[in-house]
């Protein structure tokens, strides 16, 4: 009765604060309780509130315990990962078995099904017609492992280069990866890109060596060109049993056991003894690994010196913790199409990779930049969440997917978005399975979950408005193609619409209108990029008179020697005139100083005296950054270029912001070709791989659209992998031209390589188009 009175008193603030100190202590208490092994880590019914009022002092703390209980599973039992790996890897097969063993889904479809019914995670048309995954999809299930059941929160992500801001977004909130590799394939173009996003933000991982059915398959072989290519410490806890088509299950090296999976899709795993023929071979291994571990691990190096058999628990630890430095990467292997190996892969993922609790979030200081704030995954603490992604969803409209790195987040609770400081209403929050919506009414920190209805653009960080802090952005590569769409008057509104909501989408998308033309241009990371995006106006935005231009490469200049300048802007017109004078220079920056450059310019004030009055000085760089925007010789923006401003004058009455930009702007125009500007054009990272018969042809086919081989290497008996560098130019049409010479066997991938010097005759034409059109348009 006392609790129930006590519940009912109005809050002093004294007697406030003795309540939240006992209910802080409740459900401190309360987890202790229910720590692994102690009490059951799943379920929120009257097991968990009768746990809470036994470990609360009051009535009022026991609820407090058991609503913070009652928002999900322990945080400790949470895994936040992503599958991520070279396109047709094999990615989101994987993910279907992880799906149907945690029981998720009752039955598997296959990517491009015959069934017509498709992989669950490839929801849209579009991916399903392909049979490639175009954007990333979030879905939950759990996982018992260790007697304890594990919630996780997974991604599956896109392999083709052309959506990597896909897993850059997943990778930057998730705590762990699984990144896979072809048995055959090996290490291909894009898994170097996703290998150098996991080290961008400190993800650990485990390796999956997929498709261990397939002739030529060969995890050793794998394994040498991740260590030579990706320069990871990498070492097999598994040895397949059998070869190719005679794949039958794996031995797991740490506790000496074969693992066989059998039974309607490999539902059944059966635990027997290691084959008499690779009992030495586990062995040699288990050595291995054992050094390795000791090597990197100081603990385990003191067990495995004491011990003449180590302790298996020992040796999971040790790689644990070294997965979680990022020292080490565990190797497993199998087939997810073969339903093999999936259930071994879900249990490491328990095992190894971080919960929420063992990776260190950081944030900024919304008033102060330069000072770090460590967020913690407590959910006692302010709420902090970041929104990596947003998508129309048919029945939801617009989801926006959130990580929560601090605190707890409950229906109806109104959070404040920090780009805008506009207070929001979290009227609706749901987990996502692939399309599908789940109403969940709390989610605590550690979790990832999705907020319908709420209004805003990717990237945003939400809090509870008294803590003022904001996450750190991702990294978004450089558009490197661009194309004109247009629409006839009737859809011009949808047109319209779809281009506002693409934008908010994904960052790597831009829409730019030209002011000559009025042309509306939207810029991507590839031909495919800007292919799915047109069709996607077509069919979720009904714009049917939707009308392309061709494919245009974004071209960059840039200067290459330091050029001076003094201008002086000078207006008299009646009443106050404009007056500005600006001296410095322009230069080149070096390639060892262009990280970091959001935009690629740089400018740098280097005034002493007071002959420019400090208040001038945002107006001249914002001239500068204007002018550069448009370069003289082909109208393309410049990078790589630094402005520096030593001297300059200024009036008592006729200077003002205005004239000082105007004067920075007059500088760039009279002084840019003193700096001996040059063309840019993006050169592209490109991987063709073919069956080896065909190998001079394909060869021919690089060498005639100006490639530059840089490696040939033989992938397995019968394929040759060709890496190339070759102007995104030259590019164009060459899918068609490979499946020609190699009789439709061929296939190949390309990134974005860096930006260099267009062949002088290339320039001239391109200089001369240019001044060709602006001749045109003055007429």
């Amino acid at each position: 009765n006392f609790g129930l009175h006590f519940a009912s008193v109005s809050f002093h603030s004294a007697t406030c604060c003795v309540r939240a100190s006992r209910a802080a202590m409740a459900a401190t208490r309360l987890r202790m309780m229910l720590r692994p092994g102690v009490a059951p880590c799943r379920g929120v019914g009257a097991g968990w509130r009768l746990a809470a009022e036994v470990a609360a002092p009051n009535f009022a703390a026991a609820r407090f315990a058991a609503s913070a209980a009652s928002s999900g599973p322990l945080i400790e039992n949470m895994r936040n990962f992503g599958i991520s790996a070279h396109i047709d890897s094999g990615k989101t097969t994987l993910t279907e078995r992880v799906l149907f063993y945690t029981g998720r889904i009752k039955e598997i479809h296959e990517v491009r099904g015959k069934d017509g019914v498709g992989a669950k995670m490839d929801s849209m048309e579009l991916e399903r017609e392909k049979g490639i995954t175009i954007a990333s999809a979030a879905t939950y299930c759990s996982w018992k492992s260790m007697g304890v059941d594990h919630h996780m929160n997974l991604i599956d992500t896109p392999g083709h280069v052309d959506f990597t801001i896909e897993v850059e977004r997943s990778l930057r909130v998730l705590d762990g990866a699984v990144m896979i590799c072809c048995g055959v394939g090996g290490v291909q173009s894009q898994t170097v890109t996703v290998d150098r996003q996991m080290k961008r933000y400190e993800v650990p991982r485990i390796v999956f060596i997929n498709k261990m059915d397939r002739y030529g398959a060969d995890p050793f072989h794998v394994l040498g060109q991740i260590k030579q290519k990706l320069g990871l410490n990498v070492k097999p806890i598994q040895l397949p049993i059998g070869e190719e088509d005679n794949f039958a299950g794996v031995c797991d090296v740490i506790t000496r056991k074969a693992h066989y999976y059998e039974g309607d899709n490999g539902m059944t795993k059966r635990v027997d003894e290691v084959p008499a023929a690779l009992v030495e071979r586990v062995d040699t291994l288990r050595a291995e690994l054992f050094e390795t571990l000791a090597d990197l691990d100081d603990e385990f190096a003191e067990i495995f010196l004491e011990n003449e058999d180590v302790p298996v628990d020992a040796v999971h630890a040790a790689i644990r913790r070294t997965t979680l430095a990022r020292t080490f990467c565990p190797m497993l292997m199998g087939s997810a199409y073969k339903n093999k190996g999936v259930q071994d892969l879900l249990d490491a993922v328990c095992r190894y990779l971080p919960s929420p609790l063992d990776r260190t979030n950081k944030a900024m200081n919304a008033d102060d930049e330069t000072e770090e704030i460590i967020l913690e995954s407590d959910v006692t603490k302010p709420f902090v969440g970041y929104a990596f992604k947003i998508q129309d969803h048919p029945t939801a409209g617009q989801v926006t997917y959130m990580r929560i790195y601090q605190g707890m987040l409950t229906k109806g609770s109104a959070i404040t978005n920090m780009m805008t400081d506009k207070r929001v209403s979290a009227k609706r929050m749901v987990r996502m399975h692939s399309n599908e919506v789940k109403d969940v009414a709390s989610a605590g920190a550690g979790d990832i979950i999705a907020l319908a209805g709420v209004e805003c653009d990717s990237g945003v960080t939400f809090t509870d408005g008294k803590h003022r802090v904001t996450c750190s952005s991702m990294f978004v590569p450089e558009a490197v193609m661009s194309l004109s769409v247009s629409a006839g008057r009737e859809d011009q509104a949808r047109l319209q619409k779809a281009l506002r909501r693409f934008q908010r989408e994904d960052p790597t998308f831009r829409v730019d209108v030209k002011q000559e033309t009025n042309e509306t241009i939207i810029s991507g990371m590839g031909e495919l990029h800007l292919e799915i995006y047109c069709e996607r106006m077509k069919r979720e935005y009904k714009v049917e008179t939707l009308v392309t231009g061709e494919p245009k490469v974004n071209y960059r200049e840039t200067v290459t020697q330091k050029a001076t300048f003094e201008y002086l802007h000078k207006r008299q017109t009646g009443g106050r005139g404009q007056y500005g004078k600006v001296m410095g220079f322009f230069e080149p920056i070096p390639e060892e100083q262009q990280t970091g450059n959001a935009d690629g310019i740089e400018f740098v004030s280097r005034l002493t005296g007071n002959e420019i009055p400090p208040n001038y000085v945002p107006a001249i760089e914002k001239g500068f950054r204007t002018a550069t925007t448009k370069g003289l010789l082909t109208g393309n923006p410049l990078i790589h270029m630094r402005c520096v401003l030593e001297d300059g004058q200024a009036h008592e009455v006729d200077s003002s912001s205005e004239a000082f930009q105007a004067a920075a702007q007059g500088a760039f125009d009279n002084f840019y070709n003193e700096a001996g500007p040059v063309v840019l054009e993006p050169l592209m990272s490109v991987a063709v791989s073919f069956p080896s018969e065909f190998q001079a042809a394909a060869l021919q086919t690089m060498n005639g659209r100006e490639g530059s081989i840089q490696n040939t290497s033989a992938v397995s008996g019968d394929t040759t992998l060709v890496e190339a560098i070759v102007p995104l130019r030259r590019m164009f049409g060459y899918s068609s031209e490979l499946r020609s010479v190699t009789q439709g066997q061929g296939e190949f991938s390309m990134e974005f390589s860096r930006y260099e010097s267009m062949p002088s005759a290339k320039q001239d034409e391109h200089i001369a188009e240019y001044r060709k059109k602006l001749y045109e348009n003055r007429k």
